[in-house]
């Protein structure tokens, strides 16, 4: 059987970092939080549960979770979100996993619960996420705040578990239109250092398709009153990014 090391990127992350790290208990053989300087109990907790626990400045969220595997004991690495747990039927599979590690990294789908609702639909599940893996043969990569972890070019192989990660996104509305603010200023950022235009395409075509393909062709309104604030909140995100972009050209005077 290998041996697994779960790495875990927190920041005042009191309020679920204990679901978290109950969930993995039964399969880590190491577990490893890189914490941002929480001002909450965040560290506290993670040491009472057994956890190593490495602060270091937030340098953004791939990075952070790269440095973070650079933290594990062991190459074969299940990383989670702070605010994310394993349901039964995905620590299962993970265990099976281990004791017959076939693949170099494995998927598995991500289900939200959205202020007390599990989304299933919106484009928010199934949410397939490559989470479990040898980290010998990928790392994270993509645009922040949005990173997605990749395997190296070649003969590479993934496999499928079955089960959910429980992500719990947002307790209020309130919350989901808070952080839409803070990701898009750094979404709009990491464009700007691209070269990435706002064209007139991105400001005002992609927010109404956002809205159209969220809600209508991925079935949102089947998630009631909350399918509509996440399609509604989503399409102002896309619109937000691009407007901050376009801000951010005419500040250089570019």
């Amino acid at each position: 059987m290998i041996k697994l090391s779960v790495v875990i990127i927190a920041f005042n992350e009191e309020k679920n970092i204990t679901r978290c790290l109950d969930s993995v208990k039964d399969v880590a053989d190491d577990v490893v939080v890189i914490d941002s300087f929480s001002k909450d109990k965040t560290k506290e907790i993670c040491l009472a549960k057994g956890a190593r626990v490495i602060e270091h400045a937030f340098e953004g969220h791939i990075q952070q979770k790269n440095r973070a595997i650079t933290q594990a004991l062991y190459p074969h690495v299940l990383s989670l979100d702070a605010d994310e747990a394993l349901d039964d039927e995905l620590k299962k599979s993970i265990l099976h996993a281990k004791q017959n590690w076939q693949y170099d990294g494995y998927y598995m789908n991500r289900l939200t619960n959205y202020c007390g609702h599990w989304v299933r639909h919106c484009g928010w599940y199934p949410d397939k996420k490559l989470r479990l893996w040898d980290s010998r043969v990928g790392e994270w990569r993509g645009i922040n705040p949005h990173d997605k972890y990749e395997l190296f070019e070649g003969d590479k192989a993934t496999g499928y578990l079955s089960g959910n990660i429980l992500h719990y996104s947002f307790y209020t509305i309130e919350s989901h239109i808070k952080q839409i603010e803070y990701f898009t200023d750094i979404s709009a950022k990491a464009l700007f250092d691209k070269g990435r235009k706002p064209t007139f395409l991105k400001l005002y075509i992609s927010p109404v398709a956002k809205f159209i393909e969220s809600y209508l062709l991925k079935l949102g309104f089947l998630d009631g009153k909350y399918g509509f604030e996440i399609c509604k909140n989503s399409a102002w995100a896309t619109k937000l990014k691009y407007h901050k972009l376009k801000a951010l050209y005419k500040e250089s005077g570019t």
